[in-house]
């Protein structure tokens, strides 16, 4: 009985942690949402534009497109793309039940990566009149089509009589990353400058071309997996202590893998489409939060979520000030500020880590 009520104070010291958590995160959401609203290169001021508005004045044609039609977009796109590549994260170390995995383990970064290559490589020998109608949204879209192609794939290697091993999506997953990279490889050797530059750029990560219409397309592809993050949370707690044991639990183990694959490649294979490849957030958001309140993914997930879109918020307004007027890419920054954190957070804490 003593260890019993022992168990459940401590349950419910971490639960109250990570509420107390929660707020604290909403909190720094909201002041990094300020900040990217307010920095920009143009020189406009987003606390003068309030001003304005409260006094009753209307706002110059100059100010309206800078904060409605260029940093709001940003701002919101960068929000939606950090907390789905972090929640994504959570999910597959849930799914995995390693604190190593990420998101790219079920194929969604490399099919993504070889669709916009294709794209941007191969997108001139299109028919002129397609490419008067796709325009722009050539590489979005062709990036988002490659991922979903790879995901199906390696779910129908995967999966046997109606069961999906893990062990073998991992497998398959690492088999697909090498055959699509030594195919973007021979397709990156044929291209010219100018491709190299734009392949360059993407796979290093940007929020700048967001707008309103990427938003419209992508954003409710991340918000239906938003959705299914709270009906996985309870399946990913039980698989920590393995599928046979989480069966005995009631829970259906196949429905939680369907839904939390289901679920990443929606989130990542959207954010990936519309910024490029940005790297750390999937993997190490997810990780601080384990030491801080603990595995349970009913905090975790959302609490990932909350940290990853507030991170990369502040990534990007240190993105567009570091060598203004020009912009660093997301994904340099997130690399080269969150792995030394990371590593010294490691390195204090790996005497209670077990890897």
């Amino acid at each position: 009985m003593v260890a019993l009520a022992d168990t459940l104070s401590l349950a419910g010291d971490r639960s109250r942690k990570a509420h107390q958590l929660s707020i604290w995160l909403v909190a720094l959401l909201g002041v990094a949402c300020v900040a990217s609203l307010a920095v920009g290169a143009s020189g406009t001021s987003l606390w003068r534009a309030l001003f304005d508005l409260a006094q009753g004045h209307e706002l110059s044609l100059r100010d309206r497109v800078v904060l409605w039609d260029i940093r709001m977009p940003r701002t919101v796109m960068a929000a939606l793309i950090g907390a789905a590549l972090a929640v994504s994260g959570a999910a597959m170390q849930g799914l995995f039940r390693n604190p190593l995995a990420d998101p790219g383990l079920i194929g969604v970064s490399a099919g993504a990566g070889f669709g916009a290559i294709v794209a941007i490589v191969l997108g001139a020998a299109l028919p002129v009149s397609i490419g008067t109608v796709i325009g722009a949204h050539l590489v979005p879209l062709a990036a988002f089509f490659g991922s979903w192609v790879s995901t199906i794939v390696l779910y129908r290697v995967s999966t046997r009589k109606g069961r999906t091993s893990v062990a073998t999506m991992l497998l398959a997953g690492i088999a697909l990353g090498a055959l699509t990279g030594a195919v973007s490889g021979l397709l990156i050797y044929v291209a010219d400058d100018a491709q190299l530059r734009t392949l360059t750029f993407w796979s290093m990560g940007s929020v700048a071309g967001a707008t309103w219409a990427k938003l419209a397309v992508a954003a409710p592809l991340m918000g239906l997996a938003f959705c299914a993050m709270p009906l996985i949370a309870r399946g990913l707690n039980g698989l920590a202590l393995g599928e046979a044991a989480a069966s005995h639990m009631g829970i259906d183990v196949q429905r939680v893998k369907n839904l939390t694959i289901l679920a990443v490649a929606l989130a990542v294979g959207a954010a990936v489409a519309v910024s490029g490849g940005i790297g750390f957030v999937g993997i190490v958001v997810p990780h601080l939060l384990r030491l801080a309140v603990g595995p349970d993914h009913r905090f975790l997930l959302r609490n990932s979520a909350l940290l990853g879109a507030a991170l990369l918020l502040l990534a990007d307004v240190i993105s567009r000030t570091v060598i203004a007027p020009a912009e660093l890419p997301i994904g340099i920054v997130t690399a080269v500020i969150g792995g030394p954190f990371f590593m010294w957070i490691l390195l204090r804490q790996r005497g209670l880590l077990d890897l």
